[in-house]
């Protein structure tokens, strides 16, 4: 048997959050016409189902230690979350992003590059989590967090 649209929206809501975009294309090629996917996320959405600000919430803390802003930015673009919400999460990346970048340095690497190659290597390591290069710079300039 067929499960109804609203049931296969309620089970992947179950495994995780979503984003009401991200939700919209998993449920569209089972959808019979536009306009029931959209009142069916509009009730998730009034019945509390469905919330961005909880996705950007999680999203926030499972990423937010081990990813820089950037990384996070692209993410929430991706999963279709834009305007007010979208920026206090990137403000609230940014400002942890210090603090991350250190302990994610510290964790793969844990000293000061020695030569040019191991500075390239650690500056794309850090890019490549997301970080930015001027918070790159000063965790390698040994000067972050010493103001």
């Amino acid at each position: 048997m067929a499960a109804t649209l609203r049931e296969r929206a309620l089970r992947l809501l179950a495994r995780r959050e979503h984003t009401r975009a991200e939700l919209k294309r998993k449920l569209a090629p089972h959808a019979s016409e536009e306009d029931d996917l959209e009142t069916l996320l509009d009730s998730l959405e009034g019945e509390g189902w469905l919330s961005e600000a909880r996705y950007v919430e999680q999203l926030l803390a499972s990423r937010g230690g081990r990813y820089g802003s950037l990384r996070i930015a692209r993410e929430l673009e991706e999963k279709g979350v834009a305007g007010p919400l979208a920026e206090a999460a990137l403000r609230e990346a940014r400002r942890l992003d210090e603090a991350g970048c250190r302990a994610v340095w510290a964790k793969k690497f844990g000293r000061l590059p020695r030569t040019r190659a191991e500075q390239a290597q650690q500056v794309r390591f850090l890019q490549s989590r997301g970080f930015s290069l001027e918070v790159i710079g000063r965790i390698l300039k040994g000067t972050a967090g010493d103001e």
